[in-house]
């Protein structure tokens, strides 16, 4: 006779998951910018994040930077990164290369984007990958010739969803149709592109589901403190930002007004994200933490005492 199932003996096991926390940082363009990036990393470092996403450029622009920066927080803190990596312009073999350099200094997450093609430039080069599910595709096979030096252990994809149409979709059906796509070639994870509408993550999640996609969606959320940082994004992602909020953070007499406009707003998108059963938070933070950190403070996500060095922990939303 087989023995009880744990599922059985515990049927509320889901109640219990934790609430995953990461953030995204980007390669610094100075070294002014990398003294202030590595006082942010300690910072956020104090939260024991799950881990942290390091961006990638178009092509790779700043592959240099972006490795160098990875292989540091690999060597020099107790953070887990997860590399951003873009497809478009390059070749199954220069990817490969890449995916097994990253692999090399002690990657194990990567963030398998299509990317954009770079301005000024004309059709991508003959034999580059065109889509996130190809680069997926070569992310597992990798993973599987590697798999002794891995100690066979798995390499964690993730993909990018959308909670508002992609500027390049024609619909947002079709944006889940592509998700499901990247979940059949082997993606573990998905995180959204920013939203600003607290109804938003909710609905992506009710399309996504109804559809198929049974990976975790996970918010990605920006402290909403800036006008112009808020207006730029808007453009480069084809996202509206909420007229009220961009009105409200315009109407803001300080810069300290404006600071508490914007970390409400984004505690509102996270909580709303969360009450829909969002499996944890990814932080835009745009290399600072000040904001960041007030919005997890007001979130109540508990942060072990500055100097806690132990591995990302397991965390639960504050009773």
């Amino acid at each position: 006779m087989s023995p009880p199932s744990l599922i059985d003996v515990h049927p509320n096991l889901a109640g219990t998951a934790p609430v995953a926390l990461s953030y995204e940082l980007f390669p610094p363009k100075s070294a002014a910018a990398a003294a202030s990036l590595w006082t942010t990393i300690g910072e956020l470092e104090s939260t024991s994040p799950d881990y942290v996403s390091v961006t990638y450029g178009a092509s790779g622009s700043n592959r240099d930077t972006a490795v160098e920066l990875i292989n540091r927080l690999v060597q020099e803190t107790t953070l887990r990164p997860l590399a951003h990596l873009t497809c478009v312009g390059n070749t199954a073999q220069e990817l490969a290369d890449i995916i097994g350099e990253l692999l090399d200094v002690g990657v194990r997450g990567i963030l398998a984007l299509r990317g954009d093609q770079p301005s000024g430039r004309g059709l991508p080069a003959e034999g580059s990958l065109r889509y996130a599910q190809d680069l997926i595709e070569l992310i597992r096979r990798v993973e599987q010739r590697r798999s002794a030096l891995l100690c066979a252990g798995k390499v964690a994809v993730g993909v990018a969803a959308y909670p508002t149409r992609h500027p390049e979709s024609p619909t947002e059906a079709h944006d889940v149709e592509v998700l499901l796509a990247k979940q059949r070639s082997g993606a573990d994870f998905a995180i959204t592109q920013v939203f600003f509408r607290t109804e938003q993550y909710a609905q992506l999640l009710s399309r996504a589901r109804r559809a198929g996609v049974t990976i975790p969606i996970i918010p990605g959320v920006m402290p909403l403190t800036s006008v112009r940082r808020v207006t730029r994004l808007g453009q480069l992602t084809g996202v509206e930002p909420a007229p009220e909020l961009m009105e409200r953070l315009a109407a803001a007499a300080t810069d300290a007004e404006r600071n508490r406009i914007g970390v409400a707003a984004t505690v509102d998108l996270a909580n709303a994200a969360l009450d829909a059963g969002a499996p944890g938070l990814h932080l835009y933070t745009f290399n600072e933490h000040a904001s960041a950190l007030e919005v997890l403070d007001k979130l109540a996500l508990p942060r072990p005492r500055r100097g806690n060095r132990h591995p990302a922990g397991r965390r639960q939303l504050a009773s």
